[in-house]
């Protein structure tokens, strides 16, 4: 019969807490039977962790002094991995345990980390913001995230080797305002010596980065994970769409949130609010237009006019098919 491992490994940590642990204790703590607690120690022999029993009135187990598990053995993108797992998954709603329980897994972890890397681990932690459910391309190199995450939490420039999405190369300092997390990458946004802007690079890309000295401060109000996706819905695409849309921008955002289109709300009165959206194909626009189910004006490009005319012909012939015999 299998035994639950996960129980077996609770009563390990359990008697390392110390003391001796009575039998009835141990299965209450457990839930399980004094039986059974039995067969767990002897699945500890085996893997030959030294648990001793003590006999008499107050007797039960413990382990033996001066015993103590070897430290958690990972390399920094291991470390990783198991940490961005459990943070994005539970600020994605994807791990259904407590948020007590999550926590203390995260805090088990890094209690049993060298301390570089945990420092390095904490810095990212707290700087960084997930803005969608992470995919499990969440796979830039882990040196060079852990190094701008340290940066930005300690207010320090770094210097960036970095390729364009053209393949042109380029080398600048930046100072990092924050790390955000967002449908499958990781973006660094901050003041960009080379044009004297506030830019967003995909951590992907960057090929070398080194901390620099000095310090710098962070622009009071700044929000990395609305910067990064203002900067991801005003990347230049093939088409420049606009749309005046009779809605508010809480029913528009349902659609096409702040990653897709740039709202501005038109003459206060009037209802309406115009949509900019950047596109490499506009076939997946005229879909959402209707779904928004609002009134709506293409300002441009014509092509979505033909498109929107397009889907609402072939809607139309749906609505009048009858069903064959």
């Amino acid at each position: 019969m299998t035994r639950p491992i996960a129980r077996v490994l609770a009563l390990l940590e359990i008697l390392q807490s110390g003391g001796t642990r009575t039998v009835a204790e141990l299965a209450g703590r457990l839930d399980v039977d004094e039986r059974t607690v039995r067969r767990y120690v002897d699945h500890l022999l085996d893997l030959d962790i030294p648990v001793r029993s003590v006999r008499g009135r107050y007797g039960g187990y413990r382990l033996s002094p001066g015993f103590r598990m070897p430290p958690l053995m990972l390399t920094d993108e291991e470390a990783l991995a198991v940490l961005l797992g459990l943070v994005a998954g539970r600020r994605a709603g994807l791990i259904s345990t407590s948020v007590a329980a999550a926590e203390s897994a995260v805090a088990k972890v890094r209690r049993v980390l060298p301390e570089a890397l945990g420092r390095r681990l904490d810095a990212l932690l707290e700087v960084a913001d997930f803005t969608a459910p992470a995919r499990s391309a969440l796979a830039a190199e882990a040196a060079t995230l852990l190094t701008v995450a340290e940066a930005a939490r300690e207010r320090h420039p770094v210097g960036l080797g970095y390729t364009a999405g053209h393949g042109g190369a380029s080398e600048r300092v930046v100072h990092p305002y924050g790390i955000v997390a967002h449908s499958g990458r990781w973006y660094l946004t901050g003041f960009d010596s080379a044009t004297g802007q506030v830019r967003t690079f995909r951590v992907d890309r960057i090929t070398t980065v080194e901390m620099r000295a000095g310090t710098f401060e962070l622009p009071a109000g700044f929000d990395p994970a609305q910067r990064v996706l203002t900067a991801i819905a005003e990347a230049p695409y093939q088409h420049e769409v606009s749309v005046r849309i009779r809605s508010t921008p809480e029913q528009i955002r349902s659609v096409f949130p702040a990653s897709v289109a740039t709202l501005e709300e038109l003459d206060p009165g009037t209802s309406w609010v115009r949509a900019r959206i950047r596109a490499q194909r506009l076939e997946w626009i005229p879909p959402l237009l209707a779904a928004l189910d609002r009134p709506f004006v293409v300002e441009q490009p014509d092509a979505l006019r033909d498109l929107v005319r397009a889907l609402a012909s072939r809607l139309a012939g749906h609505a009048d098919a009858r069903q064959e015999d």
